[in-house]
């Protein structure tokens, strides 16, 4: 069960989480058990992305994991030479010809890694390694020094970072492991802090453990639920970074950048600064979230970056094991609200070196895919493991049983019933909304990386984006108790009185908020508002009517498809959003998203655009991306789209196709029909359809197909007429009518600045379609 959502509190009048279930559809034993159907189409929603390494990074290898179902090449500056990733890269550019697939590729930062120095030998395919292992018993004494021309040792580890002993203290936990190592095996030490001793940390090993290969130091967070612990003034993004990125922008086209150790969203914009300096600008931004700093700032990340990495090997050292769980869901959520793409790492870690995962692994793919998981990112089982096109192979097969039994309906209604909400409470918050950029930006505050005066020399103070200014955590702390009043009306509420999560820093203790109430609660606000009801928040509450219509129009595409039973929604687009919006929705048929690239100059040359975006969809669960030959006519795209999808499997005859494009300035849905042979388009209506035999279509004509019910002739189903009406014109449903009239009453007292007959004509709209 996964937390998020709204709920009004009768009793003491706050917005609360909501409970989003996820027990499966009409699943009977007897179904589960059948093996697939080798006629099916083997499409896979969930997406894998592999990481190149020694053991795949030949031709013939990444042939057969793009084959299996790779959509995701990454590399890691963090190990391995330039040389070794620039021809990885250019096998991937090889592979993705000759077996006539589309792949993206994902550069992953060093960033603020800690490592252990040790001598480097590198082999015969340039991949770098370590001639001997160290091997170190529970009980011994093992020093971490920065002392320069220190030879690594069962008693002495040197590590990269000179400042590390002033992050320590006594009976704090670090963690040695080798690089992408499941945390389990005999590669993972233990240590607590004893003592330090000038530069050096004198620590108890807590177990055995044999060390090979390059090892990552990670120092946990001390704390059960707050965040104490100094961090590290290491640079986002270090000069090998940069001179990387630099050179491989030069030969190939990056699709995203993972951004190691992301702490707060302005982690986010300086990455983008620097992209945009040398001419990465179409690079989009993953922010890895595996530090508790970034849970606490995950609001802001998550509003800044394309989409979010849950680097649960990290992670899952800075959290309790009982509350890792639940921080999963509820940042997988959170990202499904707004929709942007989240993946998990560390799934199937014992298929590096076996071919079949263990329970626990298949059950854990499974339970992520229910929760709703993008993609899976393959880490050690690629890129040293025995089996990685296996591997690959093994996690679609699990996704897709998973995506056979996820409830697209719960789904689709869970996000509706959040919009209507959302509608409300971004309503009366629009009074207290800044009233200028300056104030709006005074309430997110970024943490900075300048160390406050009274903080450790060269060590940042760990600080949540919003209490680096406590006066506007104030005014947006007042703000926040004024919605909750008037949506309880007579009721109170004091947010002040929640137990919420708390970070240290030398002049007291400051309140950051509780978790999971106020991570989720500014999420829907900023996201689902932003979306459903176009209003933005975080720019003086000003409507958003474009991001309202493809919101509509991509909610509304959904439901179309669901009633009729289409086997494909077909989307154009050119920068893959209106894709990405109707994904969000999850609905139970593939995605085909037909990117038609297009020329652009600069002023000096021209180039062609459409390739990255096409690309850049693969991480969005459900999108099957596809380019197209730009043609005068959209019915001949229509038609070659069609031939491929029936080609492929996803459609067969009397099939039915939702399509989603603009036309000038609207957007349109339009419903469609394979034709008797499996091989085109054709247009039918109700008589036609009875005539045929096949299921018919709920209106009189694909044309006028209104998908609220009624009679939709003289509707035209675009953007400029109905969806462009309220902001939750897509709330058709008839329970989203009751909460839309509940909401009318609640909003019966008038807040200084809303104008509440405006959002009662809105809602009233509800009713009538």
């Amino acid at each position: 069960m996964s937390f998020t959502g709204f709920e009004k509190n009768s009793v003491g009048g706050s917005i609360y989480l909501k409970a989003k279930s996820h027990f499966l559809k009409g699943c009977k034993l007897t179904d589960v058990l059948k093996p697939e159907d080798a006629k099916e189409s083997t499409f896979t929603g969930t997406k894998v992305v592999g990481t190149l390494g020694p053991s795949c990074h030949e031709v013939s290898s990444l042939m057969e994991m793009l084959s299996a179902g790779m959509v995701g090449g990454r590399i890691d500056l963090t190990w391995g030479s330039l040389d070794f990733h620039k021809k990885s890269l250019a096998n991937l550019q090889v592979a993705m010809k000759q077996a006539r697939r589309l792949c993206c590729t994902v550069v992953d930062t060093m960033g603020r890694e800690i490592m252990v120095r040790r001598p480097i030998n590198v082999d015969e395919k340039g991949w770098p390694s370590h001639e001997e292992a160290i091997s170190i018993k529970a009980g011994s004494k093992v020093t971490l020094t920065s002392k320069a021309g220190v030879v690594s040792s069962d008693t002495m580890l040197p590590i990269t970072y000179d400042k590390f002993y002033r992050m320590a203290s006594k009976g704090d936990t670090v963690y040695i492991g080798r690089y992408l190592v499941s945390g389990a095996d005999a590669a993972s030490l233990y240590l607590e802090v004893d003592e330090v001793i000038g530069q050096d940390v004198v620590c108890i090993a807590k177990n055995d453990a044999v060390l090979e290969g390059l090892l990552t130091v990670f120092h946990t967070e001390r704390s059960s639920n707050t965040v104490q612990n100094l961090q590290n003034d290491l640079p986002l993004l270090t000069q090998y970074d940069k001179d990387c990125l630099l050179a491989l922008s030069k030969e190939h086209e990056i699709d995203f950048i993972s951004l190691s150790y992301t702490r707060c969203a302005d982690d986010i914009r300086e990455a983008r600064r620097f992209l945009d300096s040398i001419g990465m600008s179409c690079t989009k931004v993953l922010a890895k979230v595996e530090t508790r700093q970034a849970l606490l700032n995950f609001h802001g990340i998550v509003n800044e970056a394309d989409g979010v990495i849950i680097s649960r090997g990290n992670l899952g050292l800075d959290v309790l094991p009982e509350k890792m769980a639940l921080v999963q869901k509820t940042l997988m959520q959170a990202c499904n609200l707004v929709g942007k793409p989240v993946l998990i790492t560390r799934v199937v870690d014992t298929m590096v070196n076996t071919p079949r995962p263990t329970r626990a692994e298949a059950t854990d793919v499974a339970n992520a895919v229910l929760d709703g998981v993008d993609g899976i990112l393959l880490g050690a089982e690629t890129l040293r493991g025995r089996y990685p096109a296996l591997t690959v192979s093994t996690i679609c097969s699990i996704c897709r049983s998973a995506e056979r039994v996820f409830d697209h309906a719960y789904h689709y209604e869970h996000l509706m019933e959040i919009a209507v909400d959302a509608v409300g409470y971004s309503a009366v918050q629009g009074a207290s909304c800044p009233d200028s950029e300056e104030e709006s930006a005074s309430i997110s505050t970024s943490m900075t990386g300048d160390s406050p005066p009274d903080s450790t020399p060269g060590v940042t103070t760990p600080r949540n984006e919003s209490q680096s200014d406590l006066s506007s955590v104030d005014h947006a702390a007042a703000g926040r108790r004024h919605v909750a009043f008037q949506l309880g009306n007579n009721s109170k509420s004091n947010l002040n009185e929640d137990k919420g999560l708390v970070a240290r820093s030398p002049s007291g203790m400051h309140k950051v908020g509780t978790l999971g109430a106020n991570l989720n609660m500014g999420m829907a606000v900023q996201g689902m508002a932003a979306g459903m009801a176009g209003v933005d928040v975080a720019n003086g509450g000003k409507r958003t009517p474009y991001l309202s219509k493809l919101e509509s129009i991509a909610s509304s595409a959904v439901r179309t498809a669901e009633r009729i039973q289409a086997s494909l929604i077909l989307v154009y687009t050119h920068t893959g959003q209106t894709a990405q919006l109707v994904a969000k929705y999850r609905p139970p048929m593939p995605i085909l998203t037909l990117v038609v690239p297009h020329l652009v100059s600069n002023s000096l040359n021209w180039k062609l655009e459409g390739r990255a975006n096409a690309r850049q969809c693969l991480l969005n669960r459900g999108l099957m991306p596809m380019l197209s030959a730009p043609s005068p006519s959209s019915d001949a795209m229509m038609e070659e789209a069609i031939g491929i999808a029936a080609r492929i499997g996803m459609v067969k005859a009397h099939d039915h196709v939702v399509c989603v494009q603009r036309v000038h300035e609207d957007f349109c849905v339009k419903v469609i029909s394979v034709d008797d042979f499996g091989r085109g388009v054709k247009r039918m209506g109700v008589r036609a359809s009875f005539d045929s035999g096949e299921r018919p279509l709920p209106h009189s004509s694909s044309q006028n197909f209104s998908p609220f019910g009624g009679d939709s002739r003289g509707t035209s189903f675009s953007g400029s007429a109905s969806f462009a009406r309220s902001s939750v014109s897509a709330a058709y449903d008839s329970t989203l009518r009751s909460k839309a009239a509940a909401l009318l009453s609640t909003l019966s007292t008038n807040a200084a600045g809303v104008d509440i007959a405006a959002v009662r004509a809105a809602l009233a709209g509800v009713g009538s379609e």
